[in-house]
């Protein structure tokens, strides 16, 4: 039986992972070749867009032309008689079975770090002559082991050059519980291992200091009893004094008759909805070719990109700054969610593709989940004559998936609804990164949060990339302001009108959210109108009015995070410019081919095929609730009809009663219930 042909927007498989592997082994005879990635690039979009139109006329074939399928191979090289790996990137055709791009990349740009990495860093600082001798120093509590926990380097210094750095974050964890999971970040030590990666060894010790606001900015060699004064501080419910609450009643999601959606390999069909998705280790979950009740609303969705920068002064945490997308590689960081506790509900799992050190596919499990949930009412009106009630619930399909990046966690959901708005929500939790603090101090760069832990203050910063397909692809994005307007007596006689001005964005570039003046962003397609309106069909943009970069505009900080300038940013599409950071973000002093530069080009981009990038983001000053896990924060991006439709897309939305809901028995047992009149409020 004949291989099924993959489609052009999916995943590659295990077998075409495997078979790109070798054809890179095959053209670096006789050297080490160490695998980072290996992942699908997608075809340009002017291939893609013809197999689509045929695809949704019904007309694809066996026969039908298809875009090359080609994957991209990230790897070190370690040719003989060398130790130091050369970083290389190439681009092999599957089909035609040969290379058809390939680059040393140089030393200025670093590779993003892998589990490898992150296993020989350990392992190399526990060996280290230099930290066995600082770590007799600090003395550890009887019962207690030393934990390092990898990170990214950050910026480097100018002093660093271009070498490759890897750290270390240092803890003590208590092994007299007997369990495993005992939470070690209850007891920072104060001591910051470098690893030359190169060289492969530890090349000195950071030791931050450990002083409150006004204290010296300079660290010092710790000494002996350095988390005496800690205390700990554990979340996992065997280890909770205290225990569980005893009082909380099972709540389950139940749908006898199955889910509404159904899944054809990686084409998700939900009501109206149609999709794609795909898993990638940079991006995580993509969804591609939306479309709702057959017209196109968006090419490409995906979250590009993300910087969290920490606010300490002090060396080395002004180098502070993971980007969580591409210095570490996210991929490897995905959960494998469960069922029952991450989705709710009846769940369809996607799996992904990941790949080992030589190469090899590994299959990643349950990396994406799928389901529908309640999202309260929909639209409700009551007809006050009649006293007749028509209400439907807002049911959302979501997509989502979650990534353990040490400490902290982020959870990612596209939720689709039945009124053709799209919601893309980001949502924070884990453990606040946390340093030693002396005793009975306090500092204005973060919060003590438990005894002889600082939480830093921070910012999250994410980046959405949305290639939207409004009606078509020639798209212009328009900015609508409400202002207000003098008291005229020829035009605003009473004082009360007030001008909706809209202003179409031309030229690439970027532009902020102004929340006083209700300065919303709206996706149109100028060539179509709207037959009641008459306005042009279009998506409307809600982005957050979220605080941007906090950083001095010429830091190492804000230089690497240029994409972080502005709420929203507007580009002409280009194939293969998916990351706002730049492809290169690890150990990056400056953003380079990130958003900055597409918007630098000032393209046109009115009646355009453009790319929409939008940034949110979380200014996080812990509190003492946040520990010793913190509860969700949660942001959202909006994308909805303005003028897309003749009328209330979910206007046809059922409206039938819970037949699972009940009255509860006790002290409100005599409250009034809806009063049901064949199966309809």
């Amino acid at each position: 039986m004949a291989a099924r042909i993959p489609h052009p927007l999916s995943d590659l498989s295990v077998e075409e992972t495997n078979l790109a592997r070798d054809l890179v082994l095959a053209l670096h005879p006789g050297t080490v070749v160490n695998f980072r990635t290996i992942y699908l690039i997608e075809p340009p979009k002017a291939e893609v867009l013809p197999f689509l139109e045929l695809e949704h006329a019904g007309k694809v074939t066996e026969l039908t032309p298809r875009p090359a399928r080609l994957a991209q191979a990230r790897y070190d090289v370690v040719h003989s008689g060398s130790k130091i790996p050369e970083y290389n990137e190439s681009v092999v055709d599957l089909r035609k079975l040969h290379r058809v791009n390939h680059q040393v990349v140089g030393s200025e740009h670093h590779a993003s770090l892998t589990v490898f990495e992150f296993e020989t860093l350990v392992d190399c600082i526990m060996k280290s002559p230099l930290f066995q001798e600082a770590a007799k120093k600090i003395k550890l509590p009887e019962g207690f082991e030393l934990v390092v926990e990898p990170w990214p380097y950050g910026g480097p210094d100018e002093a660093d050059g271009d070498t490759r750095f890897f750290q270390g974050l240092c803890f003590g964890r208590d092994t007299r519980s007997g369990n495993p999971d005992s939470n070690f970040y209850a007891f920072p030590i104060p001591l910051i291992p470098i690893m030359d990666v190169n060289r492969g060894e530890v090349v000195r010790i950071d030791t931050p200091a450990t002083g409150g606001g006004g204290d010296s900015l300079i660290g010092s060699t710790p000494t002996g009893g350095v988390i005496d004064h800690c205390k700990g501080a554990e979340y996992i419910p065997e280890l909770l004094q205290l225990g569980t609450r005893k009082d909380l009643k099972a709540l389950t999601v139940q749908q006898p008759d199955g889910p509404s959606f159904s899944i054809t390999d990686n084409l998700i069909e939900w009501q109206k909805w149609r999709m794609r998705v795909t898993f990638n280790p940079r991006e995580g979950a993509v969804l591609h070719d939306i479309r709702y009740d057959g017209r196109e609303i968006m090419y490409r969705l995906s979250i590009s990109d993300m910087t969290v920068p920490y606010a300490d002064p002090r060396a080395p945490f002004h180098r502070k700054q993971a980007f969580d997308f591409g210095d570490g590689g996210l991929g490897h960081a995905v959960n494998n969610l469960t069922l029952g506790c991450d989705c709710l509900g009846v769940i369809k799992y996607f799996d992904g593709v990941l790949t080992k050190s030589d190469g090899t596919a590994e299959v990643s499990k349950n990396v994406i989940c799928l389901h529908e949930q309640d999202d309260g009412i929909a639209w409700k009106h009551t007809n006050w004559r009649t006293g007749r009630a028509v209400v439907t619930r807002r049911r959302e399909l979501v997509v989502q998936f979650i990534i353990t990046l040490a400490n902290y966690e982020y959870i990612f959901a596209y939720k689709f609804d039945q009124a053709a708005g799209i919601e893309v929500e980001a949502r924070a939790t884990g453990i606040v990164s946390v340093v030693n603090i002396d005793e009975g101090k306090t500092a204005p760069w973060g919060n003590v949060v438990s005894p002889g832990a600082l939480a830093q203050n921070h910012q999250h910063i994410f980046c959405l990339r949305m290639d939207p397909a409004v009606d078509g692809h020639s798209n212009t994005v328009v900015q609508e302001e409400s202002l207000p307007m003098r008291r005229d007596k020829r035009t605003n006689p009473n004082g009360n009108y007030y001008e909706v001005k809209q202003t179409p964005i031309t030229t690439s570039g970027g532009v902020d959210v102004a929340p006083f003046n209700n300065r919303v962003f709206k996706v149109q397609n100028l060539a179509k109108r709207n037959p009641v309106s008459g306005k042009p069909v279009g998506y409307k943009v809600g982005v957050p009015a979220t605080q941007l970069l906090l950083a001095d505009p010429n830091s190492i900080q804000a230089e690497r995070a240029l994409f972080a300038q502005h709420h929203l940013w507007v580009t002409k599409y280009k194939d293969d410019e998916l990351y706002a950071g730049g492809r290169y973000t690890l150990q990056s002093r400056r953003e380079i081919g990130g958003v900055a530069d597409a918007a630098a080009r000032n393209e046109d981009v009115l009646n355009e095929d453009i790319v929409i990038w939008a940034v949110f983001g979380l200014t996080h000053n812990p509190r003492v609730e946040d520990w010793p896990v913190m509860p969700i924060e949660k942001l959202q991006v909006h994308f909805q009809p303005s003028d897309f439709f003749k009328e209330n897309p979910a206007l046809d939305v059922p409206s039938n009663a819970d037949i699972g809901s009940k009255l509860t028995e006790g002290c409100c047992s005599g409250s009034k219930g809806p009063k049901l009149e064949k199966g309809k409020l």
